[in-house]
């Protein structure tokens, strides 16, 4: 077994530290998010924890880690007659990203269930990490339910498996651990509201701490048994001063004060719910036990509200992380009190480390081509509109983006079988049972009557008695269901100097920053491609990360000619190689233009073209129309029809439009069904 990179050795990172501990401490905090780019030491500090827990007793043979002073009253393994004991370490439990959903609360073995009439369950991570720690890596890229089914078992403390008509109810009680990259995607509020705390870690700037990094990690690997030997009265220490906060933490009290001035805090901060209330004063708790407090003060109060209330601030995915902390000091100077210790000195060993921390250093132009009807509407600049002096010939500034709003649902049509979401329909493991199959490998949701219905002529053969129905593996039938698939939306945006006239760039890119959070929301995929002058370019490759999608939206100029054939060839290009990657996530294309066409030649029959590209390879597709004014030319209706999509105006676009919107794509149905 490899020896873990000690805990005390990792440098700095402070806030992700006291936020781990706390948990150690009191596991009723509710977990830890930590947030932050790649290469912060993130996995190894949660990976370094679990050697600083104390080891736990449970009861001999039990596969649940029943405490022997308080079993578990509904053990499935239970009732237990306590007569022998082990001590053991306590275990870190790593969820894969691609784990399934039997795999994290357990499954039953319907084959010996059917065959032999045993009601066999198999635990799954869930009862492997009770009393230790559960491990999330990548946690923003696990599947939702996935997320809500380990959230609601680290909320009750119990998790619940129904399988055809059998329960079974386990304890599960661990400290949760997640991690993850924003630029990779972010998790739903929801989801987020249910991390106790979360913690923002980026790479130290400070030569001298990224040198002690490089040395320690290198001394480590060097010799791991030797390195954690140097830090074993640190790691000593702080094991002792766990036990001994969790020995005093019932101790603890949490005055009038210090409770009024959390319940202030969340309130002007308009946090939501009253979950942020509760797990404010289970840290502030926590934080004072972890000092060898028995009183709650305002400093504990201030510093619980750092690691509690961030992500909870976060009501769409362009809202940046992040708490005022001038707001914060003067919301807890005007409800503070001498109640409960509330203006007593904070504590002077603020160390998440504790006592013998080893002396460690501070961490861690002319229309050429284009047809004569394409031209502006009186009052429009051009495509070669002059811009103002010191930027780009034709570049006009980036315009801020209109207020995002709801838009209709577009979907792809036809039944898919990509990654779980919220868009288009799709054979899925949940959702509602629409026929059954012969099983391709374990069989893991049984449709029974279909099972029933197969083994049913073959009962005289098999000489049934009065037992029962007979079933054998061959009979066995698994269920097929529908539900949602989130899909790849390709957003290609016209930003030519057409699209700039009458500042209808503003509402363009309110437009796609709606579709973006649209996005989001159904957990799609998404990308963008945009054109303008004589090129095309990809100015984001196909992502989860909605946020960098709307970074590079409002930084996008506009000016120039409107290349359209070359903005569709660089999108099929892009769908093409995320074909490669992931045949089953099916594409959504939305074009964003007034569907003019210039520069070079034959522009608008080189586009057309373009178009009929994406209608061979029948890839769903919305156009948005932008053209506006007194003159329209119907451009982009007709780059509908070549792409086999369907036109739909900026006004139509709009949830509560009055204009109607088909929610299917229209055009490829037929070879999509």
């Amino acid at each position: 077994m490899s020896t873990p990179f000690p805990f005390t050795a990792v440098v700095g990172q402070d806030d992700l530290r006291l936020a781990l501990l706390l948990n150690a401490v009191s596991p009723a905090v509710g977990g830890v998010l930590v947030r932050g780019e790649k290469g912060t030491a993130k996995s190894t500090a949660v990976r370094a924890l679990s050697a600083l827990l104390p080891a736990v007793d449970v009861v001999t043979g039990c596969r649940f880690s029943c405490d022997p002073a308080a079993p578990d009253p509904a053990c499935p393994d239970g009732p237990h007659e306590v007569e022998a004991s082990t001590t053991r370490p306590a275990r870190m439990v790593e969820l894969p990203v691609g784990a399934s959903e039997d795999r994290l609360v357990g499954a039953l073995d319907i084959e010996r269930a059917l065959s032999e009439g045993v009601k066999a369950f198999e635990p799954g991570l869930l009862a492997d990490a009770h009393r230790g720690i559960l491990y999330v890596d990548e946690v923003n890229l696990l599947h939702d339910h996935l997320v809500d089914l380990l959230l609601d078992a680290a909320a009750m403390g119990a998790s619940y498996v129904e399988r055809e008509g059998v329960s079974v109810r386990h304890a599960a009680r661990f400290l949760l651990v997640g991690t993850m990259n924003p630029e990779e995607g972010e998790l739903r509020p929801q989801l987020l509201d249910r991390f106790g705390l979360t913690v923002e870690v980026a790479a130290s700037r400070e030569p001298d701490q990224r040198v002690e990094v490089v040395r320690r990690r290198l001394a480590h690997d060097d010799d791991p048994a030797a390195f954690a030997a140097r830090w074993a009265d640190e790691e000593s220490a702080v094991r002792a001063r766990i036990v001994a906060a969790r020995t005093l933490l019932p101790s603890v009290r949490l005055g009038d004060g210090p409770l009024r001035q959390i319940a202030a805090t969340c309130a002007a901060f308009e946090v939501d719910g009253m979950r942020a209330d509760i797990v404010m004063a289970r840290t502030a708790t926590a934080l004072a036990a972890w000092a060898g407090r028995t009183e709650v003060i305002a400093e504990d109060v201030r510093q619980a509200a750092l690691l509690a209330l961030p992500h909870r601030r976060r009501r769409n995915p362009f809202d940046a992380p992040g708490l005022d902390e001038e707001k914060l000091d003067e919301t807890l100077e005007e409800f503070g009190g001498s109640d409960g210790g509330a203006d007593d000195e904070p504590d002077p060993d603020p160390d998440p480390d504790g006592p013998g921390g080893g002396g460690q250093p501070p961490q861690d132009g002319p229309d050429d081509g284009s047809p004569a009807g394409d031209v502006p509407a009186q009052g429009e600049p051009s495509d070669d509109a002059q811009a103002p002096a010191g930027q780009g010939a034709g570049e006009q500034s980036p315009v801020r983006a209109a207020e995002p709003f709801r838009t209709k649902t577009l979907s792809v049509p036809g039944l898919g079988e990509g990654a779980a979401g919220r868009r288009s329909r799709a054979r899925t493991e949940h959702g509602r049972t629409t026929g059954s199959r012969r099983p391709r490998g374990t069989l893991t949701k049984l449709h029974l009557a279909a099972t029933v219905q197969a083994a049913a002529p073959h009962q005289l053969a098999r000489g049934r008695s009065g037992r029962g129905l007979v079933v054998r593996r061959d009979d066995l039938r698994q269920a097929t269901r529908e539900g949602r698939e989130g899909n790849l939306v390709l957003f290609v945006v016209d930003a030519s100097g057409s699209m700039a006239a009458r500042q209808r760039m503003s509402a363009v890119k309110g437009a796609v920053l709606s579709l973006l959070l649209d996005a989001y929301q159904r957990r799609d995929k998404v990308g963008l491609v945009t054109f303008r002058g004589s090129a095309a370019e990809v100015a984001l490759p196909p992502t989860s990360s909605v946020d960098a999608a709307a970074a590079r939206l409002e930084s996008l100029p506009t000016g120039g000619r409107t290349p359209l054939a070359a903005g569709l060839l660089r999108a099929h290009e892009v769908l093409r190689v995320e074909r490669l990657r992931d045949a089953a996530r099916r594409p959504l294309v939305v074009v964003v233009t007034d569907g003019r066409a210039t520069g070079g030649a034959e522009p608008v029959a080189t586009a057309e073209r373009a178009a009929r590209l994406f209608a061979a390879d029948g890839v769903a597709s919305v156009v948005v129309d932008c053209e506006s004014g007194p003159v329209r030319l119907g451009l982009a209706g007709r780059l509908a029809g070549e792409l086999g999509g369907t036109p739909v105006t900026l006004d139509a676009l709009r949830a509560d439009s009055i204009a109607g919107l088909v929610r299917d794509v229209q055009g490829t149905s037929r070879r999509a069904a």
